[in-house]
């Protein structure tokens, strides 16, 4: 995964097997709250000093490697690394205490101990070698050119070279050998199926010019009405809709979305308009019968009114899109519950009977 987004997910799925760098996010710290693991089963972040980490890496997926110390000398290809922890995984090497019943682990190794193949050189006869012989090269120092920002790839570009390599090349000894970048494998496209579509449909042209006048200075052409589209299905032998006219004209609340903001904002201001013309009736009503009240006391009783309204309709609405019986059910249970808890504290309050104690003072009863 890309560490584009610095985050304790993207640091535990650092490992990728994208070749190129497009940010410096893996030199970043991480918090010590990362590394801490709530129980044995959370993944472990395996990560080396920031100051460890390497800031340009010339070793990516696809490049061919060899381990230092290997006494085999078995060329690797790298299949993906870790800029965190600094690990090449390469392909084809499995642990050696791996479970059988689960897929292999790939074996990976620290980026210092590998060494880039420059390529298979051959070298001339001499010091006890009757013939030439063709021996694979490997760099053992690499250097590079100044990096580069490509604006128009998104990713910083650089070359390598080997500037020393082992066994050394006695023609090109004080040269500086280039170490062409792996190319990325062509996708493979798959064959075409039933529901897809082919290339020679694609391409064909199947637009047609309108039959009607196209100058700025001819008449608007009228579209026809719903009716007559509907009736022209119906009965295709009486009349015939022109062709260049597109049926999305005579489909448009069918085909159009309700959910669109002009159409959310639209229900809205048509609910808002509803709202103030009750507001408007409530309050002319309670100011037509005002019964000893001021006019400022009617609007404030009017208002309370309407408020209470708009919550009941709110209220019975949302009861009206109950469609599970469990609900319906649920709210009856609790409603009984509700009022059965409040008639037995409404008894107990009644019944309720203080035993004599010296501070008690029976208040008296004012006639």
């Amino acid at each position: 995964m890309s560490l584009r987004y610095f985050t304790r997910k993207t640091v535990l799925t650092a490992t990728t097997t994208n070749p190129w760098q497009t940010n410096f996010n893996h030199l970043l710290p991480m918090p010590k709250l990362w590394l801490k693991r709530s129980s044995i089963r959370d993944p472990k972040i395996k990560s080396v000093r920031p100051k460890d980490r390497i800031k340009y890496w010339n070793i990516v997926p696809g490049d061919q490697i060899r381990l230092r110390g290997d006494k085999s000398k078995t060329i690797h290809e790298v299949l993906s690394i870790n800029r965190i922890s600094s690990r090449v995984f390469v392909k084809g090497a499995a642990q050696a205490n791996a479970d059988a019943n689960k897929p292999p682990p790939t074996k990976n190794y620290h980026y210092a101990k590998c060494q880039l193949f420059v390529g298979n050189y051959e070298f001339p006869a001499g010091n006890g070698v009757l013939e030439p012989k063709v021996l694979p090269v490997f760099a053992q120092r690499v250097g590079t050119s100044h990096p580069t920002w490509d604006r128009l790839r998104k990713r910083y570009v650089w070359q390598r070279f080997a500037v020393s390599t082992v066994p050394v090349i006695p023609y090109a000894e004080s040269k500086r050998i280039e170490i062409p970048w792996p190319k990325p494998e062509k996708r493979s496209l798959p064959e075409p199926a039933n529901y897809d579509t082919t290339r020679e449909e694609v391409v064909k042209v199947t637009y047609k010019l309108p039959t009607f006048q196209q100058s700025l200075g001819a008449p608007i052409p009228r579209p026809a009405t719903e009716d007559d589209f509907l009736a022209s299905l119906y009965n295709p032998h009486l009349t015939a809709l022109s062709d260049s006219e597109p049926v999305e004209v005579y489909l448009a609340q069918e085909l159009s979305n309700p959910h669109s903001r002009a159409k959310k904002l639209m229900r809205w201001k048509i609910r808002q308009a509803n709202d103030k013309a009750l507001l408007d009736e409530i309050m002319a009503n309670e100011l037509k019968h005002l019964n000893g009240r001021s006019e400022r006391d009617a609007k404030a009783e009017a208002a309370f009114r309407w408020r209470e309204l708009l919550k009941a309709r709110k209220d019975e609405e949302r009861k009206k899109r109950w469609k599970d019986k469990a609900e319906e059910s649920t709210m009856k249970r609790k409603a009984m519950r509700k009022e059965k808890k409040e008639a037995r504290l409404r008894r107990r309050l009644t019944e309720l009977v203080l035993p004599d104690s010296p501070n008690q003072v029976i208040p008296k009863i004012i006639n």
